[in-house]
């Protein structure tokens, strides 16, 4: 057995510490066993431009998730158990049949409760010639110490920092501890690859950040980005989302049972222009309004210009 299966003994793979006995058939929060559950994977050309390129970002969605949002676009894949099972072997191999479809990455879509299948699978990948960088696609609800135990196998990082009030956090994503841990796992994401580098339009390491604008300015929007200023800089590259749209149980909540409006957004970029932000990707208005609840949705993301 591969040494990280081991902590699938007692998982404490997230902040939420279930503490189970995944090999002896036991399932936390998340749900998900020993297995490696996989809902879609292929080119996908969603992500931002230095992600998905011309090519495509070759992702990988993972079912279920550590969080429970009441607005999830993907709910019918992260709040549930679906997919098809595949071996350590077989997701080594789906790796190599992205690469082989042109793919500029592997993006790892929800892959914290895979963390100990996902590891030996790169090692055999790398093992069979893959040269792709990897992309960790996370919401930020991570345990400092697992992001640790990424350090050399991940390239990209991809967390989206969603709320700066834990009350808030709570409410909308049952998650009452959300920030603090958030905050720590991106500062160990910088720490591991830097800023991200992109070349020829493609990126190929570092950290790029999302945020997803919600109306009302629930996640804090500001405070979040007044802090990736003070802890993380200026250059760092960010994604500032303006997608949201009320899917899913958020019709029964009054306060995000809306788009944001133009106003919400536009307030934000001033803050980003005044800091001297630069590398910022922004969505056009039409994003929301675009918007599939699938996979072959592209959202229209463009540079910042000042």
């Amino acid at each position: 057995m591969d040494d990280h299966l081991c902590l699938l003994e007692r998982c404490e793979l997230c902040p939420r510490r279930c503490r189970v006995n995944r090999l002896g058939g036991q399932t936390g929060y998340c749900g998900v066993p020993d297995r490696i559950l996989i809902a879609y994977y292929g080119r996908h050309y969603g992500e931002e431009p230095p992600i998905s390129g011309d090519m495509g970002s070759g992702n990988i969605f993972f079912s279920s998730c550590n969080l429970r949002c009441i607005y999830c676009q993907n709910y019918q894949i992260s709040h549930t158990i679906t997919g098809r099972e595949f071996s350590i072997e077989e997701l080594a191999g789906i790796f190599l049949e992205l690469e082989r479809q042109g793919c500029h990455n592997i993006n790892l879509v929800s892959p914290i409760p895979y963390i100990p299948m996902i590891i030996p699978a790169i090692e055999k990948a790398r093992s069979k010639g893959l040269k792709l960088p990897f992309v960790y696609n996370t919401n930020a609800y991570e345990n400092v110490e697992t992001i640790r135990l990424l350090e050399g196998f991940i390239d990209i990082y991809l967390p989206d920092f969603k709320y700066w009030n834990k009350n808030i956090a709570k409410r909308l994503s049952d998650v009452g501890d959300y920030p603090e841990h958030a905050q720590a796992a991106i500062l160990e994401m910088k720490a591991q690859v830097g800023d991200l580098v992109v070349k020829k339009g493609i990126a190929e390491k570092g950290l790029l950040l999302r945020h997803l604008v919600l109306p009302n300015n629930l996640a804090g929007s500001r405070q979040i980005l007044a802090w990736v200023l003070k802890e993380l800089g200026r250059d760092t590259y960010l994604s500032l989302m303006s997608q949201y749209y009320p899917l899913h149980n958020a019709s029964q909540y009054p306060m995000i049972n809306r788009r944001i409006k133009d106003r919400e957004y536009d307030e934000l970029i001033d803050f980003l222009i005044t800091n001297g932000f630069e590398n910022v990707f922004i969505q056009e208005p039409e994003s929301a309004e675009e918007f599939i609840p699938d996979f072959r949705l592209r959202d229209p993301f463009s540079a910042i210009t000042k």
